[in-house]
């Protein structure tokens, strides 16, 4: 008896030329003839697997013992199957294990399937060692046995893998949104959670901001606001929610108009921006100022985008709605108490004659009559309130009684009176 050494590099007896071995006749006996040399193979796997390209072997996040193990699982599966020992299931529960160990420890799905080749090519040759006679047909049906289950685990794998990798998208997802939501109740005063906020979504933690809200559809704003204000060089994390879309915008020292304009073609409904505030810790205050500037937006319109900044009036209206009934109903009750044709006359008269600095001939053009009709219709006002409309302080309070109307911010009012 002599020893030979096979390609997998274990020693096995063998007999003398004269007294040759009966040859093994099928794949069965082929993966159990090798199976004892698993920890033989799983040495030349791991020696299989590194390479001077590191695109091939990123195994970094992967202790060497984990790799071993996983490896040595991967050889002993394949035989198993083989060799009869294993149910032939049609998901592979060790390669769907490897998947989703792989995946979770952010190893690329390239390695993991070339060391799968691999193995197949290192069990292919450790049958072929132990083939002996095998007549050629037979042969033949233990590679395609042997390559079937390399496949069936390459899909088993591939499929836990990318399973594993949405979840962990999900996950992150998950975590995303529930810190903005902390960062936009104002948690971010915790200078702590802020520096943390900060890290995770790549945002500074000092230095103005501005918070966006846009609502008016299923998605208000299309996709890609990040990336449209990266090419201003300005960083964001945007958030969706059920009924609205929000935005946390670092300005780090860039003005608010032209973030504002490259944020407007990305708008299906209605959206308002915050005034800039001071660092992380003041972004809970600025979800609530954009909110505020978010209603004084018709709720129909569309495409629009307006600042806070060139809201105040009509915020300050929404703010005191109580005030605001009042001083609807004490500067225009006689008026809105009129039928209504005659009221939306005058009311509009009124409101292109404050817009046209108080002058009835510049007002007249954009109601399309006389200059004396308007006149006409000014005195009537004045006739029906009992008081001057001239003056700072009056036409103040016309103004924003009309603003207030136009917000719906009096609804008890207009429900009888408009």
């Amino acid at each position: 008896m002599t020893i030979a050494t096979g390609r997998c590099g274990v020693a096995w007896p063998t007999v003398a030329a004269d007294k040759k071995p009966g040859p093994v006749a099928s794949a069965r006996e082929l993966a159990a003839a090798c199976r004892s040399e698993i920890p033989a193979l799983t040495q030349q796997l791991l020696a299989a697997v590194f390479t001077d390209n590191p695109e091939w072997t990123d195994y970094s996040a992967v202790t060497r013992a984990d790799l071993v193990d996983g490896c040595r699982r991967f050889l002993t599966r394949v035989l198993d199957l083989l060799g009869g020992r294993a149910e032939d299931a049609e998901q592979d529960d060790v390669a769907a294990a490897i998947g989703r160990q792989r995946a979770e420890q952010g190893v690329p799905l390239e390695a993991m399937l070339r060391t799968f080749r691999l193995g197949g090519r290192i069990v292919w040759e450790a049958l072929l060692d132990r083939a002996g006679e095998v007549p050629p047909a037979e042969f033949r049906e233990t590679g395609t046995a042997m390559w079937a289950v390399i496949d069936r685990m390459s899909s088993a794998l591939v499929t836990s893998y990318r399973n594993t990798e949405m979840d962990r998208v999900r996950r992150d997802e998950r975590r995303r949104h529930s810190l903005i939501e902390d960062v936009l109740a104002g948690q971010a005063r915790d200078s702590l959670f802020a520096a943390r906020a900060a890290r995770e979504l790549d945002l500074p933690v000092h230095g103005d901001y501005l918070v966006v809200v846009a609502r008016g559809d299923a998605h208000p704003m299309h996709t890609g606001s990040e990336t449209a204000l990266l090419s201003l060089g300005v960083r964001s994390a945007w958030h969706e929610r059920a009924d609205s879309t929000v935005g946390i915008v670092a300005l780090e020292g860039r003005p608010i108009e032209p973030v504002l304009r490259q944020l407007r073609p990305k708008v299906r409904g209605r959206a308002a921006a915050s005034p800039a505030v001071a660092g992380l810790a003041a972004i809970g205050t600025a979800h609530g100022l954009a909110l505020l500037a978010l209603d004084t937006i018709a709720q129909d319109a569309a495409g629009v985008v307006v600042s806070l900044d060139d809201r105040y009036p009509e915020a300050l209206l929404l703010r005191a709605p109580d005030l605001t009934e009042l001083l609807i109903a004490r500067t225009l009750g006689p008026v809105l108490g009129l039928p209504e044709k005659e009221r939306e006359i005058l009311l509009g008269t009124l409101s292109a004659w404050l817009a046209a600095g108080c002058s009835a001939a510049n007002a007249a053009p954009r109601l399309h009559c006389h200059r004396n009709t308007v006149i006409n219709r000014l005195q009537r006002i004045s006739t029906l309130l009992g008081r001057p409309l001239e003056g700072p302080r009056a036409q103040l309070e016309f103004s924003l009684a009309l603003a207030a109307l136009d917000l719906g911010a009096a609804a008890g009012i207009q429900s009888h009176t408009r």
